[in-house]
């Protein structure tokens, strides 16, 4: 293989993150209860995965969709509610991790009450936080240490050191906000939290 073929080959390709990652797209949604912008979560029904955790719609991205026409449609699918009334605002950061990828946007559930939400079998219930009091309030951050484990065939005469080769360990961060009748925690508390940070620096950068 010549140079002029690797080059071409090279600038023709698209970078994208080495692993075999996953990509979802979920949706925090804003609601209005009593004139007061809360935010909406889910807690996910006991038969399906991560049952009885709390999480924010969402779901994996299908083939041919874009992240935001997914968290459209999964929270169109779990909540029940139709299209035109889930307004994006936007998208925030996202999250990325050696499983998956995922997408997270903003926006409004427009002229829909908590009433007229009638979850779909995934979803066990929903509740909501004012905005305000998670504006207000820290969450709990613990720490969860991880220590690799080969398998029992892996080939350590292959690499330096041998068995004794010591593998990484690593530390996971694991947010938690306790809250009346409810916890967050894992993915949905962080993404809330970014969220919130996010909302805080652009108020002191509106106020500069």
């Amino acid at each position: 293989m010549n140079k002029n073929t690797i080059t071409q080959i090279i600038q023709n390709h698209q970078p994208r993150i080495i692993g075999k990652q996953r990509y979802y797209s979920v949706f925090i949604p804003f609601i209005k209860v009593d004139g007061e912008y809360h935010i909406l979560y889910q807690v996910r029904a006991n038969h399906i995965s991560q049952g009885g955790e709390t999480s924010f719609p969402g779901g994996r991205i299908e083939p041919g969709e874009t992240p935001e026409f997914a968290a459209i449609r999964e929270t169109h699918e779990e909540l029940n509610i139709h299209p035109d009334q889930i307004h994006v605002w936007s998208e925030m950061d996202y999250i990325v991790s050696d499983w998956a990828i995922i997408h997270c946007f903003v926006g409004e559930l427009h002229d829909v009450s908590l009433d007229d939400i009638s979850p779909n079998e995934e979803v066990d219930y929903v509740f909501t936080i004012p905005l305000e009091q998670l504006l207000k309030q820290e969450p709990i951050t613990k720490t969860v240490d991880y220590h690799p484990t080969a398998c029992d065939d892996f080939p350590y005469d292959l690499i330096n050191q041998g068995e004794d080769y010591s593998f990484r360990p690593f530390t996971h961060e694991v947010m938690m906000y306790e809250l009346k009748d409810e916890v967050l925690w894992g993915l949905t508390a962080s993404l809330t939290h970014q969220f919130i940070n996010i909302l805080r620096s652009g108020v002191e950068s509106l106020v500069k």
